[in-house]
């Protein structure tokens, strides 16, 4: 006989049984699971359609700059070339501008013969030439104004009544080359020596201005270092010429190329001598000559009218005479060029002197 408890027992077991086995079938037992997809299929899609437009636009993008720098570069070689062919016309057109003062320059250093010796700067251009001609020889000096400070015109010793020889003041002042000036006038027995006339330095006049007689000229440069002449009536005559310095003596020899008249007093005293003349050429270059003469007697050197000829073969403008005789001067390189006709070298008033 089964107790009652028994029985209870086997009631919950039939009662439990179905359970339990669902539990055992659930723990061994496999089944598939799904996860959902965190990107759905038309996002995917999007995403593929973005990165490949990217990956397009990268590649033009990158074929562009690499065109981009080849038209840079070609504009780049264009430009160097331009600014070289440039720099090329510039060069000829400059040359081209110069070369027809290159040929007269050649053209009137060939009438003035062999250059002996030459010296340039910035300052200025120096080319001496000896000559020889059938009565007389001499020395002529060609001379190019670069700057202001290539010439000047001196006082002897910087002082009035004072006076100094040509070689003298070119030591003094540094000169490369010098050629003596203007006249002068002695005083008595004090042995002061004074400029003729009209004498201008540095733009002023040193004692006032004198009006032309006798045929006494003026000879200097203007302010634009060109070289002027002449007689002058009143001072506003010789100031409208703008003139920085010059001396006095006499006479003008040519004007525009054509002979002036030389006054009979200067055609016989004395006939022949030393001298010293200055002109200039169209382009405004200066030719000094200095002839050589053995004394004041008169009986050697040349005549101013020989002079004349010798300066219209040259093709000079304008030209005046210098003072001459003994104190006819010529200094190149610190060096006396000429032989002055004293026997030594004048103290002279004044001098022009050329610096490098």
């Amino acid at each position: 006989m089964i107790s009652r408890v028994q029985g209870l027992n086997r009631v919950m077991l039939l009662a439990c049984a179905p359970f339990l086995g669902m539990m055992i079938y659930l723990l061994f037992a496999t089944f598939p699971v799904q996860l959902p997809s965190v990107y759905t299929e038309a996002a995917t899609s999007t995403f593929e359609l973005e990165s490949s437009s990217l990956q397009e636009k990268l590649v033009t993008a990158n074929l562009e700059a690499v065109q981009t720098k080849s038209i840079i570069e070609r504009f780049h070689q264009l430009y160097q070339q331009s600014t070289a062919d440039v720099g090329q016309m510039l060069t000829v057109a400059a040359d081209s501008l110069l070369r027809p003062g290159v040929i007269y320059d050649e053209r009137i250093t060939s009438k003035l013969g062999r250059v002996t010796r030459h010296a340039s700067s910035a300052n200025i251009d120096l080319k001496l030439f000896p000559f020889q001609e059938n009565n007389y020889h001499g020395y002529a000096m060609k001379v190019t104004l670069k700057s202001d400070k290539a010439m000047r015109l001196t006082l002897g010793k910087d002082k009035l009544g004072s006076s100094e020889t040509t070689l003298e003041a070119a030591r003094r002042y540094g000169a490369f080359a010098g050629v003596n000036a203007g006249g002068f006038a002695d005083e008595g027995s004090t042995g002061k020596r004074f400029p003729l006339e009209t004498t201008m330095i540095g733009g002023k006049y040193v004692y006032g201005f004198f009006p032309s007689y006798d045929n006494l000229t003026f000879i200097g440069l203007n302010k634009e270092r060109k070289l002027i002449g002449g007689t002058f009536g009143s001072q506003a005559e010789l100031d409208s010429k703008n003139p920085l310095f010059g001396a006095t003596f006499v006479p003008t020899l040519l004007k525009n190329g054509q002979k002036t008249t030389i006054p009979s007093k200067w055609q016989t005293t004395p006939a022949r001598a030393a001298r010293t003349v200055v002109g200039n050429y169209k382009d405004d270059q200066l030719v000094f000559i200095v002839t050589d003469g053995n004394d004041e007697s008169g009986r050697s050197g040349a005549t101013l009218a020989e002079l004349q000829n010798k300066l219209q073969e040259l093709g000079v403008r304008d030209a005046y005479n210098l003072d001459g005789g003994g104190s006819s001067t010529l200094i190149f390189a610190g060096e006396v060029i000429n032989r002055p006709s004293d026997g030594k070298m004048r103290p002279l008033a004044t001098n022009f002197l050329f610096f490098k």
